[in-house]
C-alpha cells in the first residue's frame, strides 16, 4: 500500500513568507494534483506541519499565517484516510507517531514531496528509507532555496535541489 507524506506546504515558504522558495507557486500546483488523485484512488495521505519553538526563529511559530498550511491544503474534513502530524524538527518520523500511522495501515511505500528538498524533505526521505519503505520522488513537487556559506561559497536553488535529490537516489529513492 502507498501513501502521500506532503511536508511542510505551509505559507512561510511562499513569497510573503519569511522562507521564500521561487518555485513554490509551481510546486503546490502539482502537489494539489497529487492529492487530488490520491483521494481518487484511496491512498492515505499525511500531512506534515512544522513548527519553530519560539527561542528559535521568527518563523513557522504556531498560530501564525507563516506557520498555517497552504489554502485548501490539510486533510480533508471526515477522512478516516488523512492525517496531521506536527514537528519541530527537519524529519517527520522524529517526535511524531507518523511510521506507527504507516505500520497500521500497512504501508510500505510512500511519495514524499514538499518543501525543502535538502532538508525536511530529505531527512524525512532517509528516515523513511531507514524505517525500508520504498521511496519515491516526482522533482516537480520539491522546492528549496539558495543557499551560502561564507567558505563553501553559494548554490542556486535548481543546484541546491539537484544536488539533495542525486544524494536521496544514491541512498535508494526512486526519483522521478
Amino acid at each position: 500500500m502507498k501513501a502521500l507524506i506532503i511536508i511542510d506546504a505551509q505559507n512561510e515558504f511562499s513569497a510573503e513568507g519569511k522562507r521564500p522558495v521561487p518555485s513554490h507557486g509551481a510546486v503546490v500546483e502539482v502537489i494539489r494534483e497529487k492529492v487530488i488523485q490520491a483521494r481518487a484512488d484511496g491512498l492515505f495521505i499525511a500531512w506534515i506541519a512544522h513548527f519553530n519553538r519560539p527561542d528559535e526563529s521568527p518563523a513557522f511559530i504556531p498560530g501564525t499565517w507563516g506557520a498555517g498550511l497552504v489554502e485548501g491544503f490539510g486533510p480533508e474534513k471526515g477522512s478516516t484516510r488523512e492525517v496531521l502530524f506536527e514537528k519541530n524538527v527537519y524529519g517527520a518520523f522524529t517526535g511524531t507517531k507518523i511510521g506507527e500511522w504507516l505500520a497500521m495501515h500497512h504501508i510500505n511505500e510512500v511519495e514524499i514531496m514538499g518543501f525543502y528538498t535538502h532538508g525536511c524533505v530529505s531527512t524525512t526521505t532517509r528516515e523513511a528509507i531507514m524505517a525500508r519503505l520504498g521511496v519515491h520522488i516526482d522533482i516537480r513537487a520539491t522546492g528549496t532555496c539558495a543557499i551560502e556559506h561564507e567558505i563553501l561559497g553559494a548554490l542556486g536553488a535548481d543546484e541546491v535541489k539537484r544536488s539533495a535529490l542525486l544524494q536521496l537516489a544514491n541512498m535508494g529513492a526512486n526519483i522521478y
